[in-house]
């Protein structure tokens, strides 16, 4: 991509950096620009591992890339429509990607280019996919209504469950847990038993679809988030998984849709925090237990924010429609940032930062 320049755009301070190589970036509101991961629109962004991350979009294209070191390392190309959702199994290099194609494939990173596994089945597309903790069951939901429990080695479709108006946003294995949650265009949040395949508990039908949820590490806590417009709607709900359909707090703030919601990593001696991103361009950090703002960054231009990915407490990656990836930065700032991709700290006084786009 050419090599590093030294003149800024005038839209902003983006500056471009060629693959994988460093920016001496000196001023916080300067951003690095690697090498598109994708053409067009991104729908999801996972981690592969501590380097890697792997996301999918528009481009109906599974990508794996080194977002550290800004290098493009893997192109997977096997759906012909978008990619909604991927996921990767821990301490492997399996992935997974769901697809408006209304199929779920699975990839090894050395493995070849070519999916290693098909799941076939839905009859719409598919916008939940769950890995159990062993690594031996697929759980997958659908607009179809339809939740299915899949054997990853065979692809055989071991369990089926259909229900009425349940038009599944999302799905997550509860960890350590034969549990597995899903939010659903009807407003409700369901837990499911992946041993008898059935639903144990529906919470309380919120005022607008569910977007999207995500588990605590320790299994007990558990985050939704909202549709909506005007600021009406629009929140995520902390919910205790140990008392179902218990409402702990919510967090309200985003103008618009919330479309994502994730558990960062507690930074060592911090507090427990969550982060939010949503269709007004903006990401949101809240104290987990308080649902105090402890600083937003909006991103003008970027559109929709659609999926976050945690690395560590100071770092997460985020996926948006019409900017790319965004490597965002969280830390204690004491000169807050200027200019393009600045954070404005909340209570707290986090400072939250675009570092780098790709």
């Amino acid at each position: 991509m050419g090599k590093l320049q030294s003149k800024f755009r005038k839209r902003s301070d983006l500056y471009r950096a060629s693959q994988g190589e460093k920016a001496d970036n000196t001023v916080d509101s300067q951003v690095v620009q690697y090498e598109p991961a994708h053409q067009g629109s991104i729908n999801t962004v996972t981690h592969l591992s501590p380097d890697l991350c792997v996301s999918g979009g528009s481009d109906q294209t599974v990508v794996v890339y080194d977002w550290k070191q800004g290098r493009l390392c893997q192109s997977f190309q096997g759906h012909n429509r978008e990619v909604t959702k991927v996921v990767c199994y821990s301490g492997s290099t399996w992935i997974f990607s769901a697809s408006r194609d209304k199929t779920v494939l699975m990839w090894d990173l050395h493995q070849g280019d070519e999916p290693i596994q098909e799941f076939c089945g839905h009859e719409l597309v598919v916008n939940g996919v769950a890995i159990s903790p062993d690594g031996r069951k697929l759980c997958t939901g659908s607009r179809d209504n339809w939740m299915c429990l899949w054997d990853i080695e065979s692809a055989k479709c071991e369990q089926r469950h259909n229900i009425s108006r349940n038009l599944v946003t999302h799905v997550c294995w509860v960890p350590d847990s034969p549990s597995v949650v899903q939010t659903s265009e009807d407003k409700t949040i369901r837990v499911w038993d992946s041993r008898a395949w059935q639903v144990t508990n529906t919470f309380p039908a919120k005022q607008y679809i569910q977007t999207h949820c995500d588990v605590s590490p320790n299994g007990n806590y558990l985050v939704s988030s909202s549709n909506g417009f005007g600021g009406q709607g629009c929140e995520a709900t902390l919910w205790d998984l140990r008392q179902p359909g218990c409402k702990v707090v919510e967090y309200r703030g985003h103008l618009q849709t919330t479309a994502c919601c994730v558990f960062l990593p507690t930074p060592p001696g911090g507090s427990a925090q969550v982060a939010t991103s949503s269709h007004d361009g903006s990401i949101k950090i809240w104290d987990q237990n308080t649902a105090a703002c402890l600083g937003t960054l909006s991103l003008d231009g970027a559109g929709p924010l659609v999926s976050l990915a945690p690395s560590d407490s100071t770092n997460l990656l985020c996926a948006s429609f019409s900017n790319g990836l965004n490597h965002i930065q969280v830390g204690q700032g004491s000169i807050q940032a200027q200019g393009y991709g600045a954070g404005s700290g909340g209570a707290g006084g986090l400072d939250v930062k675009v570092v780098a786009r790709f």
